[in-house]
């Protein structure tokens, strides 16, 4: 919707070897491997015990939570990407200026959608606990933690001491 709303297409992710372009290929392995176990577990769910489950973590307790987790998850996500409004992309992109949001969300974590991600992928843990929903998660903690750190490089060079001050004023996570 934001490419045809602003014209921009904001998958920015580089076709490069450098930490960024690479990251965007971390990035597209976890998405894919993320829609095989959930596409598994909903329809080939006779396929699942070969996805190495943790059955000492199957219970009641840990499904509802992890549903918890990504149903707010999906309200994180969704609110954050709407207060980003034009300025929401994936990845860092150099071309196109945006404002640096602080409201809303932006107010309490400098990366409310990269927290809403990690809910949701923990939550996904916890309804299908497994080897490769682990894996998603380890994955996506490092390469989300790396992707944050590129941004903050960025934004440090795109905002200088608005954006010193802001990270001053509000952490990282929580």
């Amino acid at each position: 919707m934001l490419k045809i709303k602003t014209g921009i297409n904001p998958l920015t992710f580089n076709k490069t070897d450098d930490a960024h372009g690479y990251n965007g290929k971390v990035f597209t392995v976890i998405s894919l491997l993320e829609l095989i176990v959930v596409g598994i577990y909903a329809f080939k769910i006779e396929w699942y015990k070969y996805l190495l489950i943790f059955w000492y973590l199957e219970s009641d307790t840990l499904f509802k939570v992890g549903w918890i987790l990504l149903i707010i998850s999906l309200f994180v996500v969704w609110f954050a990407q709407s207060q980003m409004a034009n300025s929401w992309r994936i990845g860092i992109d150099e071309k196109n200026k945006t404002k640096l949001v602080t409201k809303g969300f932006f107010s309490i974590s400098r990366n409310p959608i990269f927290l809403g991600i990690m809910m949701a992928n923990i939550g996904l843990f916890l309804v299908i606990p497994n080897a490769f929903t682990l894996l998603i998660l380890s994955l996506s903690t490092i390469s989300i933690n790396t992707q944050i750190r590129l941004e903050e490089e960025f934004l440090k060079r795109e905002f200088g001491n608005v954006y010193l001050e802001y990270a001053k004023k509000v952490r990282r996570w929580l």
